[in-house]
């Protein structure tokens, strides 16, 4: 029993000195050495993704506000659904207000529409709408002095309005056939437009009979448009119309009659002839302006002559054709001729031609002497 315990102290003591000398061969510790160290990671930066909406882009606030029931006011969203029949007030801040609508109220100069312009505000009141008044309704404060007026683009708002009607899913036409023009320089619209933003539109070929995917890229189908052509091309030339769909039976649209274009952008491509250069005296002779443009472009002319600070009378004629020129390809011929009957000294001399159209002028002259 003693040899046990005698045993048992020895161990112990071995025991302690080894921790001991194990304390003794380790550094001593730096003030603070026991604290936690704070870990250093590195973090990602974190990006809030925004949506592009016409809210978050819109960099200036609108002026354009909606009188609700009991005299409230709010602030009328980028698209509005109101049903046909229905009246609307909509009010702009600004002691200068100009207003935009859809053609067909500004045509008819139609007496359910009121505008007026107030101290402070301008007011524009629509009754008893209809679907033919679907469209966007914008407004702007005017900047005036000394040398006129000039739209202020930091104040002004609008909202496009769908009157919905079920009896007609698409806009009313004053027609029942239009001409789309396609530019190969920029996008053409088809504009069947529906007065219920939710309905399904699809586009449709008459000959040969199909339906023309809207892809997103070439083909893209704006509700507020309709559908658009990107990169119009030749072979998009022909008649279409759209197919629209909401909780009920189909409508179709109006025929849309596409031309393609081949006369590209620009000032007035002219040419002048004289039917003679050499009159006799006492003859009569004409002059011919004439011009190949764009279908849908309107070409304005205008005359110098000789016998102009006489006020010698002539006879000047305007006209202007479509030519089909090949399958699809349409230009617009527009001429202007003058006439001078029973040739005197007095109209020899240079006959000036100036042709303008939205994109500028050109200016043409031929002589005309006395044979």
């Amino acid at each position: 029993m003693k040899f046990w315990v005698i045993f048992s102290l020895i161990l112990v003591q071995e025991i302690l000195q080894n921790v001991h000398g194990q304390a003794k061969a380790k550094r001593p510790k730096e003030p603070g050495e026991n604290k936690i160290k704070p870990a250093i990671k590195k973090l990602k930066p974190k990006i809030t993704k925004m949506k592009e909406t016409t809210e978050t882009l819109t960099k200036t606030p609108s002026i354009m506000t909606q009188v609700m029931d009991k005299g409230r006011f709010q602030k009328p969203a980028a698209m509005l659904s109101m049903t046909a029949g229905q009246s609307i007030e909509l009010r702009c801040k600004g002691d200068k207000v100009t207003w935009s609508y859809p053609v067909n109220l500004d045509k008819f100069k139609d007496s359910r529409l009121s505008v007026k312009q107030h101290d402070r505000y301008g007011q524009l009141i629509l009754v008893n709408s209809s679907a033919a008044d679907t469209g966007e309704f914008s407004c702007w404060a005017q900047v005036c002095n000394s040398h006129g007026c000039r739209k202020d683009e930091s104040k002004s708002g609008s909202t496009y309005i769908f009157f919905t009607d079920k009896g007609e899913l698409f806009v009313p036409s004053s027609s029942y056939f239009e001409i789309v023009y396609l530019h190969p320089d920029k996008p053409s619209i088809i504009p069947c437009r529906v007065t219920i933003p939710s309905a399904k539109v699809t586009l449709h070929r008459e000959f040969p009979a199909e339906e023309i995917k809207a892809d997103g890229t070439e083909v893209i189908y704006d509700v507020k448009k309709g559908f658009i052509y990107q990169q119009p091309k030749c072979n998009q030339s022909g008649v279409v119309y759209c197919r629209a769909e909401a909780k009920g039976a189909p409508q179709i649209s109006i025929k849309y009659q596409l031309l393609y274009v081949e006369v590209p952008s620009g000032p007035p491509s002219a040419t002048i002839t004289a039917s003679a250069n050499k009159v006799r005296s006492g003859s009569d002779f004409s002059i011919f302006c004439t011009v190949l443009g764009e279908p849908d472009v309107e070409v304005e002319f205008t005359w110098s002559y000789p016998g102009q600070e006489y006020e010698r009378p002539v006879a000047i004629q305007d006209s202007w054709r479509l030519m089909n020129r090949g399958i699809g390809y349409t230009t617009r011929i527009s001429k202007s001729v003058i006439s001078v009957e029973d040739f005197e000294t007095i109209d020899a001399g240079y006959y000036i031609c100036k042709a303008q159209n939205l994109r500028g002028q050109t200016t043409l002259a031929t002589r005309v002497d006395r044979l």
